[in-house]
Order: structure tokens, then C-alpha cells, then sequence
């Protein structure tokens, strides 16, 4: 390792160590979860990591971490938002008289509908919605932008709503759930 990259790499923890707590701090102000918290702070410095040689200051570090932070944790409640928002768009059914469902044809159902997704939006919207990943995550793994991500899932929401039945949107999301 070279000189130059050990000292970079020194700095980088330095700034870690010093200013995780406080960030975390922030983060849980806003979105009142301790580890999502720590995940916004733990993306910022990733972030920060994969950009510093572009990243020009004209604040202090702590000064720029903290707006970072403060604007990835108001990201995060919108996010949130909006996924509720979809959720109950979805116009689910009441539980007062849910209507029985053969297991083996939904899950032939789904697994049709899924099939009929280009590649792509399929294993996004998979990892999404049955392993759980966030939207950065996946967007690291498949080395698209979180944007795409988002525009992907928007549009394979869209497709599942419109050709699927309520009951079958239903039974993904409850799938989901409890997976």
C-alpha cells in the first residue's frame, strides 16, 4: 500500500471514529431507529469513501457530514412514505371475509406475473421485496443508480397492479412479509 493511500485511508478512519456517534445521533433524531440510523451514517461514509476525491469542502467535514446525514435521514422518511402510500394503493381487501386462496396456483400465479418482468426489474424488485434489500444495496450489487432502482420497482408495481388481481397482489405482499 502506498504512503500516500495508507495516510488517506487513515484519515478516512479518523474521521469514522470521531464522527460516527454524533451522525448517528442526528440520524436517529430524524428517523427514530437506531439501526437504520446507523445505516444512513455507515451509506454516508460509503459515499463519502467512493466520492472523496470529487467531494471539494468549503465547510468543515463535520459541517458537510452532518447536512449529508441530515438530508439522507429526510431521503429515508419519504422513502418510507412513499412505500406506504404504494401500500395502500394497492387497494387491498378488507379482512372482515378474506376470500380462501389455493397456495400452489397463487404461488404459479406469482411466479408467472414475475416471469412475464424483464430480467432485470425482476431480480430488483426480488431482492427488493423477498430478501429485503434497500434500494442502495441493490444498487451496489447490480451497479446501477439508486434512481434507476427506484424507477425499476415504480414500474414493476405498476405492471403487477395492473395485471394482476387484488387478492394476488395481496398474497405477494403477504409473502413477503412473512419471509
Amino acid at each position: 500500500m502506498t504512503k500516500k493511500k495508507k495516510n488517506c485511508n487513515q484519515e478516512m478512519e479518523n474521521l469514522f471514529k470521531e464522527h460516527f456517534p454524533m451522525l448517528c445521533l442526528i440520524a436517529f433524531g430524524i428517523v427514530k431507529d437506531k439501526d437504520t440510523a446507523k445505516d444512513i451514517v455507515q451509506d454516508f461514509y460509503i459515499s463519502y469513501w467512493q466520492r472523496r476525491e470529487k467531494v471539494v469542502l468549503t465547510i468543515s467535514f463535520k459541517a458537510y457530514a452532518i447536512r449529508a446525514v441530515k438530508n439522507m435521514s429526510l431521503l429515508y422518511i419519504e422513502k418510507v412514505k412513499k412505500e406506504k402510500s404504494l401500500l395502500q394503493n394497492l387497494n387491498t381487501p378488507k379482512y372482515n371475509d378474506p376470500e380462501p386462496m389455493d397456495p400452489p396456483n397463487a404461488n404459479g400465479k406469482i411466479q408467472a406475473l414475475l416471469n412475464e418482468l424483464p430480467e432485470s426489474r425482476k431480480q430488483i424488485f426480488i431482492s427488493a421485496i423477498i430478501n429485503g434489500c434497500s434500494y442502495a444495496e441493490i444498487a451496489e450489487m447490480q451497479g446501477i443508480s439508486i434512481n434507476t432502482v427506484k424507477t425499476q420497482m415504480k414500474r414493476a408495481y405498476a405492471f403487477l397492479r395492473s395485471a394482476g388481481t387484488e387478492n394476488l397482489l395481496h398474497f405477494i405482499l403477504w409473502t413477503a412479509i412473512i419471509s
